[in-house]
């Protein structure tokens, strides 16, 4: 399987972000992709290719323009006061608040645009971002090619970043915008499996109201995890996307019996829509060791993830999303691309 990795993710590294009523060192760091890519060697899982820019282009068929040209000048404008720390908000637009008048000044700006506080902006960030959605998209440019795989070892990580909003070590969402690609490149339809623990609210939120990419996510319940307002099994679309979206809440302590009873359900529901592609937001966070995990699923079980998503024969882009610097998180992922490759 073709490998698409970009060393420009070093440069985005955030000092902290605020959990549990503390500002704490990122989980969200560089050693993740490190440990990740020398999985991939180790294994021999196939070429590692660097990725080619497709420009800002492809990021505005997904993200609004203003959301893009914030985030490529936030940290002029945040440095330019004086600030050497990392940008992080402040206030947010919440309930009762208005939010059709974006502030001019960075510091209402940095809120505005963010759901948490969990998305530090550095020096660095958008160069990183930007060439994180490359890497998907060559990813993706792969299959126009005639791969049946490849995977995009992404960093940062992309599944909550929204149409205009960032949140969860996300900025841009590399697999909404590698299936947008695909879209524009001649197919018809697109289906995206998010099996990362977190639900992909940015995804949902880009897609919500299409018929022409399928949405499926499988992940912690919403009412008692992260990231709690989006992700219930109700929520199935808008307008002409009503019925594309589907939703698999599952409850703490789920195992891989549970889990993978859901998958089956969602891969069901992929076969039946017929899409021309395939996107799997790959988050391996659901180990059972892992930091960010309430779920119980074992190393083995990441192969037969991969295994399962074999089964439906279709040309499948794998983009990197959660999973942390935990000992097994190379293996872990790797084990879901062998699972896939050996099938």
């Amino acid at each position: 399987m073709l490998t698409i990795y970009s060393d420009s993710h070093r440069l985005h590294h955030g000092h902290g972000e605020l959990i549990f009523g503390e500002l704490r060192p990122c989980f969200e760091k560089p050693v993740r992709a490190d440990m990740i890519l020398e999985r991939v060697r180790a294994a021999a899982l196939g070429e590692v290719r660097a990725p080619t820019d497709f420009g800002s282009a492809p990021l505005v068929r997904v993200h609004a323009p203003d959301y893009v040209q914030f985030l490529e000048t936030a940290w002029d404008q945040w440095s330019q006061l004086g600030y050497q720390h990392d940008a992080l908000p402040m206030s947010w637009p919440v309930h009762g608040l208005r939010n059709d008048r974006p502030p001019t000044h960075i510091e209402g700006k940095v809120g505005y645009y963010a759901f948490d506080a969990g998305a530090p902006i550095t020096a660095g960030t958008w160069e990183a971002t930007r060439q994180s959605a490359n890497v998907a998209l060559t990813a993706a440019s792969a299959l126009n090619s005639g791969a049946r795989s490849a995977f995009a070892l992404c960093r940062p990580p992309g599944h909550h970043a929204g149409k205009r909003w960032m949140g969860g070590y996300c900025y841009l969402n590399n697999a909404a915008i590698a299936a947008q690609y695909l879209r524009d490149a001649g197919a018809k339809r697109v289906a995206i499996l998010d099996v990362d623990h977190h639900h992909g609210n940015g995804t949902q939120d880009i897609f919500y109201d299409r018929s022409d990419v399928l949405f499926v996510s499988i992940h912690a319940d919403p009412l008692i995890d992260y990231p709690f307002f989006l992700g219930h099994a109700d929520e199935t679309g808008t307008g002409e996307g009503l019925g594309y979206n589907l939703n698999f809440p599952l409850p703490q302590g789920t195992t891989w019996s549970a889990y993978d009873a859901a998958l089956q359900q969602a891969l069901q529901r992929i076969q039946a829509y017929a899409p021309d592609a395939l996107i799997v937001s790959l988050g391996v966070d659901t180990f059972e060791q892992d930091p960010h995990s309430k779920f119980k699923l074992a190393a083995g079980d990441f192969s037969t993830l991969g295994e399962r998503i074999s089964r439906l024969k279709l040309p499948t882009v794998f983009a990197m999303e959660g999973g942390y610097a935990v000992e097994e998180l190379g293996v872990n992922a790797v084990n879901v691309l062998l699972g896939f490759e050996q099938a």
